[in-house]
């Protein structure tokens, strides 16, 4: 399994686009400078009214597909 950290800040105008499935992807750059991206519909759960804020552990499993994806701080 492969692990990535990264912070992420999005508004909640930028948010409903993705919740909404205008946009089905994700692109963020992980600590160590790797563009990672993944479906849209894994940040549902951290929508708030302020959108999408903080640090992020996102799990993949050895053929890159998704396992996890969790707020850490």
């Amino acid at each position: 399994m492969q692990e990535y950290f990264f912070s992420i800040h999005l508004t909640y105008d930028e948010c409903m686009e993705y919740y909404h499935g205008n946009i089905k992807y994700i692109q963020v750059t992980e600590d160590a400078g790797k563009r990672i991206r993944f479906p849209a519909k894994h940040i549902r759960r951290f929508v708030s009214s302020l959108g999408v804020r903080g640090r992020y552990r996102l799990c993949l499993d050895g053929q890159n597909g998704f396992v996890s994806l969790e707020k850490i701080a």
